[in-house]
């Protein structure tokens, strides 16, 4: 099982990134998805989770309106696009399959 993301960078605030995250070693399209990110010396927090079709997505109040979350199930990737990003939302961005496992995690800056 593997989940590798990509993506992250820095950005000025008010920039946008999109996270890929690309599964393997499992049945991608029978498992929802989530994001979740973690700031140092924070907890980790959600962001956002997309069901195994697609079709339903549910995110934080704090990045509603302004991250989307998606996926390719013909590509065995997720994603997560990113707009006006903010300081506060510097941190790692790790993509997570419910009991499957979760990836390393892609690093996010927000700063000008």
């Amino acid at each position: 099982v593997q989940l590798v993301e990509s993506g992250g960078g820095l950005v000025q605030p008010g920039g946008s990134l999109r996270l890929s995250c690309v599964a393997s070693g499992f049945t991608f399209s029978s498992h929802a998805m989530n994001w979740y990110r973690q700031a140092l010396g924070k907890e980790r927090e959600f962001v956002a989770a997309i069901t195994r079709s697609g079709d339903n997505t549910i995110y934080a109040d704090s990045v509603t309106g302004r991250f989307t979350v998606s996926r390719d199930n013909a590509k065995n990737t997720a994603y997560l696009q990113m707009n006006d990003l903010k300081p506060e939302e510097t941190a790692v961005y790790i993509c997570d399959v419910a009991r499957i496992g979760r990836g390393q995690g892609t690093q996010v800056t927000v700063s000008s």
